[in-house]
């Protein structure tokens, strides 16, 4: 092959390569695009079960009358005890005012009433199944006087003294009027005036909503004497206020029933919390804060 011919072979191949693209060194380092940038890393997932701590907590309601407050409180520690990562949330009030609560849509999952006629009450309503009411405890009245004032009040006959200051609950809350039947009684006894009730209500100051501020009311000193449970001078109370026995024939047993509420959003956990306050452990712990218990 002639010479020139060759060379000018060897210069179009030269050529040729030239022409071919060679990639950028820049493209080494290059950005992500958008759409690369954007997708998320791959992530490992756990296989293992949730820990008591990652639980969610859940909370069972209960309504219930002022003077369980120290009682429930615990019964309730216990129930928590019993049933982890639930709270018992307590709504302690007047029977009527928790009553009406329920009945204008508040959340309850239990309630527990200081007497028949609230819980009827729901019943007729439609809140509570008929019949799934059961009575849990029982409970007394008496007289009670501030430490610090002896002699203002030595005898139930007292509370119609004139000048004398007491402190009653409202007629709507199940101990006031339990109160007012026990005046009646007295009332119609013959060792009492048939004017004793009459005078007893003139030296009425206040009519309070709950037993625990008639009891707080008198345990200040801002009334010589008040009627209230047994259950309520029990406990951290006890020391609070000095009483008067209230005998059988003049007193009024007040009933407590318990009920789940239809609407409860735990019915289990509200079926399970009536039957702790129902066992021999919750009956114990009612007895405890001077309530009758039914076992």
């Amino acid at each position: 092959m002639p010479t020139n011919l060759c060379l000018r072979i060897l210069i179009a191949a030269i050529l040729l390569t030239s022409c071919v693209s060679q990639p950028a060194v820049t493209q080494v380092n290059a950005q992500p695009t958008n759409e690369t940038a954007s997708a998320p890393l791959p992530t490992e997932t756990s296989t293992e079960a949730p820990t008591s701590k990652s639980l969610t907590p859940t909370d069972l309601t209960v309504f219930a009358a002022a003077s369980l407050t120290a009682a429930f409180g615990e019964i309730g520690t216990r129930f928590e005890a019993a049933h982890s990562g639930v709270t018992v949330v307590f709504n302690f009030a007047g029977s009527q005012q928790l009553a009406q609560q329920i009945k204008e849509g508040a959340r309850a999952d239990v309630f527990a009433s200081a007497n028949q006629i609230q819980m009827e009450a729901l019943i007729a309503a439609g809140e509570v199944a008929g019949g799934a009411q059961q009575i849990f405890a029982m409970n007394r009245l008496v007289v009670i006087y501030p430490n610090d004032t002896p002699g203002r009040v030595m005898e139930l006959k007292d509370l119609a003294k004139p000048g004398l200051k007491l402190v009653l609950a409202a007629k709507e809350v199940p101990v006031g009027q339990y109160s007012l039947d026990f005046l009646d009684k007295a009332s119609a006894e013959p060792a009492f005036d048939t004017t004793f009730k009459a005078e007893a209500l003139n030296n009425v100051v206040s009519y309070e909503d709950t037993v625990k501020a008639v009891l707080a009311k008198v345990a200040l000193g801002e009334a010589d004497a008040g009627i209230v449970y047994v259950s309520d001078i029990s406990g951290a109370d006890a020391g609070k206020v000095k009483w008067i026995d209230i005998p059988d024939a003049l007193n009024v047993i007040a009933v407590y029933p318990i009920a789940p509420v239809v609407e409860s959003q735990q019915p289990e956990l509200a079926q399970a919390f009536i039957s702790l306050v129902l066992s021999q452990a919750g009956q114990d712990i009612l007895a405890k804060y001077n309530f009758i218990p039914m076992k």
